[in-house]
């Protein structure tokens, strides 16, 4: 069994930067896929980034391309979420996930596990 817990959230103006931190328990979180989820309120939860279990490949939404950087520490069981020029259209409930498998293969692939969320907000 894997826990997933985030923290970082906050709130922030329009052009800052927060940085997202997701914290495992759990031996087997280096050979797991991670992701970032987020959440706006009255919309559907939808795919934020991606990273396979090695960090040497990451994916990303159209949305937060060029300003959201995810990366991983696997001796410190933690994936990250740096998130740069920052929109009010970002703010949302984020939320940390993972899959079983290494590789990422699409969103459903991170299905397996899900941590608790953190609330950004972005004000203009």
């Amino acid at each position: 069994q894997v826990q997933l817990v985030e923290s970082g959230g906050g709130l922030v103006q329009a052009g800052g930067s927060l940085r997202l931190s997701c914290t495992a328990s759990g031996r087997t979180f280096s050979s797991y896929a991670m992701g970032w989820f987020r959440q706006a309120p009255g919309k559907e939860r939808e795919f934020v980034a991606a990273i396979n279990w090695s960090g040497g490949i990451t994916y990303y939404a159209d949305s937060v391309k060029g300003r959201f950087t995810i990366s991983r520490d696997n001796a410190k069981n933690t994936v990250y979420l740096q998130m740069n020029s920052l929109k009010p259209e970002d703010t949302a409930v984020y939320y940390c996930a993972a899959g079983r498998r290494s590789w990422y293969m699409g969103p459903d692939s991170l299905s397996d596990y899900w941590g608790q969320g953190t609330q950004v907000t972005v004000s203009s």
